[in-house]
């Protein structure tokens, strides 16, 4: 690895932990699209996001802790069957031809956009800071969302994040900051099953891995001390303008494969 290689990977590793403080996805929606455009391999690049999102996401998550943010009950309903179906999900992944793995990865992203879109125009109708009563039992909600959320970490190296943000929004009626808090810290145990699971088809590549990730660890603490002095709305509009951007990005880098 090269002293610019090495560089270029911290650099991101900074800026996945900013967004994982502020917008609870972990990172790894900027991270695998960086480790294609690196030169890895696109199942590379899924299964080194993950390993980087374990050290990027506990780093924010310990935060979150610190400051009196964190429910573990939401936490562990979420995060228990990501622990299974994440390594589903790496089975998935590991059979998928690169340029559609890319693909399905940006129609997960889009997929996204739309759910917090649904999300605003809920939100528009009363205080977008008070929490709705749930749309589905509230157990029943955390383990379907926590079952997808790990599925898509296999799959995908994302930690989960972009599909647990809008679904406990949408199912459960919390607000974006409750979401993005409680996601992050389901996101480290997602990502640890999704790291074993790709380590044992010997697809992470450990040196990039631990750099991205603790590149992460300083920026994502200074994240989460920013995340609730931010209004809601400019949570969402950088939420929604950063799955836009990388779905057009993704499926350019689809194109290339």
């Amino acid at each position: 690895m090269t002293p610019i290689g090495v560089i270029a990977l911290g650099a991101s590793g900074l800026f996945a932990g900013i967004l994982a403080g502020l917008l609870g996805i972990g990172g790894g929606t900027v991270l695998v699209p960086i480790l294609v455009t690196l030169g890895y391999e696109p199942i590379q690049a899924v299964a080194t996001s993950s390993l980087a999102i374990i050290v990027t996401s506990a780093s924010g998550s310990y935060q979150n802790w610190r400051m009196g943010y964190l429910d573990f009950n939401r936490v562990v309903l979420l995060g228990l069957p990501a622990l299974v179906t994440a390594q589903i999900g790496v089975a998935i992944a590991t059979i998928l031809p690169p340029a559609l793995l890319l693909v399905a990865f940006a129609v997960l992203l889009g997929v996204n956009v739309y759910l917090v879109g649904v999300r605003k125009r809920l939100a528009s109708q009363e205080d977008a800071t008070a929490e709705r009563p749930a749309r589905w039992n509230p157990t029943v909600a955390r383990l379907f969302t926590g079952s997808i959320a790990g599925l898509l970490a296999g799959i995908f190296g994302i930690g989960g994040g972009v599909i647990m943000v809008p679904l406990q929004m949408l199912l459960l009626g919390e607000t974006i900051k409750r979401s993005i808090q409680t996601s992050l810290a389901v996101i480290v145990m997602t990502a640890i099953a999704a790291t074993a699971g790709h380590a044992l088809r010997g697809n992470v590549v450990w040196a990039a891995g631990l750099i991205l990730g603790f590149g992460g660890l300083l920026s994502a603490q200074l994240s989460t001390r920013l995340l609730p002095k931010l209004p809601d709305s400019t949570v969402t509009v950088l939420f929604r303008s950063l799955l836009m951007s990388l779905v057009v990005y993704t499926l350019w880098q689809a194109w290339q494969q």
